[in-house]
């Protein structure tokens, strides 16, 4: 129900930006995005960006919660150098930081604990992530795919070989 709001909202805001009269003649140093992506470590992420020139910051987060041992949350930040900013196809080269968390209920573990009537093994998954990672995001008309390889991951337990995000931002 709440991604099919932010789709919607999403569609609308594209679609009155576009029916506005824009003035082509007067070109602002500042960029800003908006936007939805899909990829790994975090499913869904909402995309917001700001730049000045040729340097962009972006935050992409995201979290799900369906109960109290079945939830994932995300969070990813970075810095980049924007090339070709002028026109429709843009290239991104930076490096990013970023956190992910997800916990699930493992009903094998449950039957376990049940069956000894003691906690054995933990009833629920979980991976955990917090890393640096240099990054590239190359975009067209606003469908962008980002792919960053962390170079250091700060928690050991299921760290990511490559984390990845496939969506659509809105520049204005």
């Amino acid at each position: 129900m709440l991604l099919k709001r932010l789709v919607i909202a999403v569609f609308l805001f594209f679609c009155t930006e576009n029916v506005l009269a824009k003035d082509d003649s007067v070109k602002s140093p500042w960029t800003f995005e908006a936007g939805l992506s899909a990829g790994r470590p975090t499913p869904i992420m909402l995309n917001a960006g700001i730049g000045y020139k040729n340097i962009f910051f972006k935050l992409m987060s995201g979290a799900m919660y369906f109960g109290t041992d079945d939830y994932w949350v995300g969070y990813h930040g970075g810095f980049a150098w924007r090339f070709f900013r002028e026109l429709p196809f843009t290239l991104d080269l930076g490096f990013g930081v970023g956190y992910a968390f997800a916990k699930a209920p493992n009903k094998i573990h449950k039957a376990l604990n049940k069956a000894n009537k003691r906690l054995i093994v933990r009833p629920y998954n979980y991976k955990e992530a917090l890393d640096i990672s240099p990054e590239i995001r190359a975009s067209i008309y606003g469908v962008f795919t980002n792919i960053a390889i962390p170079v250091h991951c700060f928690m050991k337990h299921d760290e990511p070989n490559v984390i990845w995000q496939v969506g659509y931002a809105y520049r204005f």
